[in-house]
């Protein structure tokens, strides 16, 4: 019934009040409009909920108690009514205005209000309109009017405040003055007004009296009839079999949503319960992270009055601060109360998946969408969504695309924020150069579009503040103390800024080392990491990949037997796993080092060997994990200890920047008191140790300029392409908004800013992808410069211009004789330009796999310009008179790899076949699949490659999943990777629908070495996916029954 659900639900809201206080600080929200309804009525509890048995239709709510105890409700209207209509003397026209403007608004309102909640704003504002002078009755209704207004639901408080509003424009009689005084004694409850009532337009109508009076007598004859048909028909509705509790709780989350969204738009800090967004989301945190209170700096950050008002924001915290936390319930504002979408910029394809993972369960509970960008996944432009909003979580090339795709459809202003995490790597090469372009797009188009960039290393911050017209926030805040340490020969000293050195004596290594321990471990890393383990984890970062095997390694060899001991049955788990994830073979340094709780992690081994590795280390299975520092960038793993093998990074001195991110490792929020990092320094390295120690963060520069296929000239190609800026002028103007812009202080002094946008323009103009003149006399020139073809083509596919004009080459000589015997030609159009310099054929292995290929696929090796003639010869070891282009001959011999990989899908065979590193071919593998997936768009441009599209779109898919055609539909779900993924079909769920619908107990019982959490995350991932998909049709089904408003002979 539509009434009872109301009475259990102002129960149920006042039960929950409890949970919503925000320990450690009590926020400003306290006072928000649903705080002060709720201290108003001194914490009584809602009416208990009475079932509504009796079936007849005409006395069905007669014993209904609705907001107060001993009436009913459609008796106490049909009072009212009969009280105000035998007042004759009234103010009718100022009171049929406001009953007039209920009805209109009741029907207005039913998204958001059900019917009863429209009668309640009806009733009570009829009993102010009705009020007399004579104090009895003004007490009479004023103590009535604040009976019901206690138990009254937030949004309808607003309501009488809107209405006090509009009433008065007309307070000019005895009877609108009365009004006024039982309106005020409501108003009290409400400090905030809203403006959302549907029938203001009646304020301001010219009428007649007796006209109105007819309009008022027509309503109320028939107003009871019709509640209770409405409440009838309410009622009858309720008949399906309908979770109870499942209603009840959308029907809270829903009229939350709407008065936080009002309480934004109104640009109050006075935000809801739980800053802004409803108390579901604190749940979530609660049940989904673990989550039970915030840390004051988030609190704080969160109340910023920047941050209220929209502004563009950066903040500052060390690593482990929680800065993320923060960042999501930012974006949960702007999908639930602003309903816009959002763009969440990371650096790393695991950390994107990661994060899609974490978010996706959010996206389900909420209604929202979390949509992929990375690698080859993602669409542009993206599917305009009918209601749900989308949050896209990308890395920074998609991120770019993306952009590049709103800016194009004009629908920039569709997206309401962007977040940026790891900001620092604007200044860290290409990639910064393309997260700046981004950036300062969004800057210059959308002045809706807020930014929020953070980062645990940040220096220059007004630079970065000034290109991001932004504010600024820092706090050194870390849940867990973090000890610094150095380690010269056998003695640890502490690192204090206070003393002459900037080090002071700690203790001396209380370790017993023999003459051969002695030599086969100089550095004392066995002594360091058996005070840690296995009770506590410790990582060890290492200069280079060899160096990680070659000190776990060391360190099991020297451990005692009792190791071996600990969890030792997951520990063979792992193994088996890992032998499953190899069709039969493991590492030989992990199937040595994991007995002992060790093992490595870095770019060496296949993603599915370095998630089973996390997991394990993240339960404790593994206690120290020997790596290099990507980790530190890369997914969250915490250790007790963190040691620095060396201050070096591969042949490199280490950055403050790259220090700073490995040490802050150290410390786990809630399992530690303390972390500690201890950097091992020859003797011959301590000075230069002190100034890294001591030294300030490195500033963060422009890469535009450094980075110039990618950086400046991808740029400028893309500013006409997008008709963002098409003259000289203009794109001066746009340049003045970026990074570059603000640091042209650092240009040298030969060339100024106009003159370098000058010379790249001149480029693109020569290499054929723009059309114009640039006027030597005058750089301000207003002739308008056009993209080409071949130019949109390699903005749209995201192509690096250094290679666009190589790759046209090679697909029109391609359409001249394209071999489809195989994929072998279209895999070698497909395999990454900027892979071939690091690539070093073993010639016997070339001369062996081309010896392999049948008739047609050698015909593709002389079609790209590779005889077999030098093959042979330098195969044998002679000399070669024939001059071949080598990165021709390089990227046929990664072709060849690929085409071994995608007829065995196993990338342990095929590094072994090819005498290369599993994590090699791995990352090849997806730097194909993300380039064939940018060949893709670049063709879609191209008319005359028209024959390219259907043929990649295919190949796309097979280069991404790499796996039996019977597992990709499981491997679409975020964070099941192939041994996952056979895992799941041979255990039933062999769709996306099977593992949506999917029990996580179940889940857990059936598929070996799957926690609880990883099952609710890959569950929660595949319902997001089905959702999306399920969209994504209706929209088309939409799109296709639209009527078209341009029918010939319509107007």
């Amino acid at each position: 019934m539509a009434e009872p659900r109301l009475a259990v639900r102002r129960k149920s809201r006042s039960s929950s009040e409890r949970k919503r206080s925000r320990a450690p600080v009590q926020p400003i929200a306290a006072s928000s409009p649903v705080a002060r309804k709720r201290q108003s009525s001194g914490g009584a509890g809602a009416p208990a909920e009475t079932p509504g048995s009796n079936d007849s239709e005409e006395d069905m709510f007669g014993d209904y108690d609705s907001f107060y105890g001993n009436d009913s409700l459609v008796a106490q209207v049909d009072d009212i009514e009969h009280k105000y209509l035998q007042d004759k003397n009234m103010g009718v026209k100022a009171a049929g205005e406001v009953v007039l403007g209920n009805l209109q608004s009741g029907d207005h309102q039913k998204d958001n209000f059900s019917a009863s909640e429209n009668v309640v704003g009806l009733k009570s504002d009829k009993e102010g309109a009705c009020q007399m002078p004579g104090s009895d009755r003004a007490g009479g209704y004023q103590e009535l009017t604040e009976s019901i207004l206690d138990d009254l639901p937030s949004s309808q408080l607003l309501y009488f405040e809107k209405m006090d509003e509009l009433s008065s424009a007309s307070r000019t009689s005895p009877v609108s003055k009365g009004r006024d005084e039982c309106v005020n004694s409501s108003s009290d409850k409400v400090r905030d007004p809203l403006s959302f009532y549907t029938g203001a337009e009646h304020r301001n109508r010219p009428t007649d009296s007796s006209s109105c009076s007819k309009r008022v007598l027509f309503k109320t004859e028939s107003l009871k009839d019709r509640l209770k048909n409405a409440m009838t028909g309410n009622a009858r509705a309720q008949t399906l079999q309908v979770s109870k509790t499942k209603e009840l709780k959308e029907a809270v989350l829903s009229e939350e949503i709407f008065v936080a969204r009002k309480a934004i738009e109104s640009s109050s800090v006075d935000i809801g319960p739980f800053y802004g967004l409803p108390s579901k989301v604190k749940d979530l945190f609660r049940q989904l992270r673990g989550i039970e209170t915030l840390y004051e700096w988030q609190h704080d950050c969160l109340m910023l009055e920047s941050l209220q008002q929209r502004k563009n924001l950066i903040y500052s915290l060390p690593t482990g601060g929680g800065k993320t936390l923060v960042a999501e319930i930012i974006i949960l504002q702007e999908l639930l109360c602003r309903q816009k979408d959002v763009l969440m910029i990371l650096p790393y394809v695991a950390i994107v998946q990661e994060k899609v993972r974490g978010l996706s369960s959010f996206g389900i509970e909420l209604g929202f969408l979390v949509e992929e960008y990375a690698g080859s996944k993602g669409r542009f432009p993206p599917i305009k969504r009918r209601v749900k909003k989308s949050l896209y979580i990308a890395t920074i090339e998609k991120g770019h695309a993306l952009v590049n795709s709103l800016i194009e459809t004009e629908r920039i202003d569709d997206l309401g924020l962007v977040v940026v995490d790891e900001l620092h790597m604007l200044g860290e090469g290409s990639r910064g150069a393309i997260l700046e372009i981004t950036l300062a797009k969004i800057l210059y188009i959308s002045k809706k579009t807020q930014i929020i960039g953070m980062s645990a290393t940040l220096n220059n911050v007004g630079d970065l503040q000034k290109f991001l017209q932004a504010e600024y926030y820092s706090n050194n805040f870390r849940p867990v103390e973090l000890k610094e340490y150095i380690k010269i020969r056998d003695t640890i000293y502490a690192v204090d800024s206070k003393t002459e050195n900037g080090f002071a004596f700690s203790r001396l290594l209380n370790f017993k080392y023999s003459s051969n321990l002695e030599k086969a471990d100089p550095d004392h890393i066995i002594a360091l990491v058996t005070e840690i383990i296995p009770k506590y984890s410790c990582l060890i970062f290492c200069p280079t990949k060899k160096s990680c095997e070659n000190v776990a390694s060391l360190v099991c060899k020297y451990l005692k037997k009792e190791f071996r001991a600990h969890r030792e049955k997951e520990k063979q788990d792992l193994i088996k796993n890992l032998k499953s994830i190899g069709n039969g073979t493991v590492c030989p340094v992990l199937k040595q080092t994991i007995p002992f709780g060790i093992a490595y992690h870095h770019s060496g081994l296949t993603n599915d060997e370095r998630k089973s590795i996390e997991e394990t280390y993240s339960s404790g299975v593994l206690c120290l994990l020997a790596c290099t520092a990507t980790l530190a960038a890369g997914v969250n793993l915490p250790a007790r200890r963190v040691i620095l093998r060396s201050p070096y990074v591969g042949n490199d001195f280490m950055k403050k920047n790259q220090y700073k991110q490995m040490i802050g490792r150290a410390g786990r929020a809630g399992i530690d008191c303390a972390g500690e990092s201890i950097l091992i320094v020859q003797e011959k390295d301590k000075h230069l140790v002190q100034d890294l120690v001591h030294s300030p963060l490195e500033n963060c520069y422009s890469n535009l300029l450094l980075e110039l296929t990618k950086g400046m000239q991808s740029l400028l190609l893309s500013l006409v392409g997008l008709k963002i800026a098409v003259t000289h002028e203009e794109v001066d103007n746009f340049m003045c908004c970026t990074l570059l812009g603000v640091q042209q202080q650092l240009l040298s002094k030969e060339k100024s800013l106009s003159e370098v946008i000058k010379d790249g323009l001149e480029n693109l103009i020569e290499k054929g992808l723009l059309k114009g003149r640039i006027s030597e006399q005058d750089h301000n020139s207003k002739s308008t410069l056009t993209i080409t073809p071949l130019g949109k083509a390699t903005y749209k596919g995201s192509i690096d211009l250094a290679y666009c004009n190589l790759l046209y080459r090679d697909l029109k000589k391609g359409l001249e004789g394209l071999v489809l015997e195989s994929n072998l030609h279209l895999l070698y159009l497909s395999t990454p330009y900027d892979m071939t310099s690091t690539c070093s054929p073993d010639w016997m292995i070339y001369f062996r796999q081309f010896n392999q290929l049948s008739a047609a696929e050698r015909k593709v090796a002389d079609i790209v310009g590779v005889p077999e003639s030098f093959i042979t010869q330098k195969a044998s070891g002679q000399a070669i008179r024939k001059n071949v282009d080598n990165a021709v001959v390089n990227r046929l011999y990664l072709t060849f790899v690929l085409y071994s990989l995608l007829k065995e899908t196993n990338i342990w065979s095929v590094s072994e076949k090819f005498n290369m590193s599993r994590g090699y071919v791995q990352n090849l593998l997806s730097s194909a699949a993300s380039f064939a997936s940018c060949l893709l768009h670049f063709c879609e441009e191209l008319e005359e490659f028209w024959v390219y599209k259907a043929l990649l779109t295919e190949l796309t898919k097979q280069l991404t999943y790499c796996v039996k055609t019977e597992l990709i539909p499981l491997m679409e779900v975020a964070g099941v990777l192939e041994a996952r993924a056979k895992q799941l079909y041979n255990a039933g769920y062999k769709t996306l629908a099977h593992l949506a619908n999917a029990n996580p107990e179940t889940l857990v019982r059936m598929i070996e070495h799957l926690s609880r959490r990883q099952a609710k995350q890959i569950i929660s991932s595949a319902k997001m996916l089905l959702s999306e998909k399920a969209e994504a049709l209706q929209e088309e089904v939409e799109e296709l029954l639209k009527v078209p408003t341009d029918i010939p002979g319509t107007h």
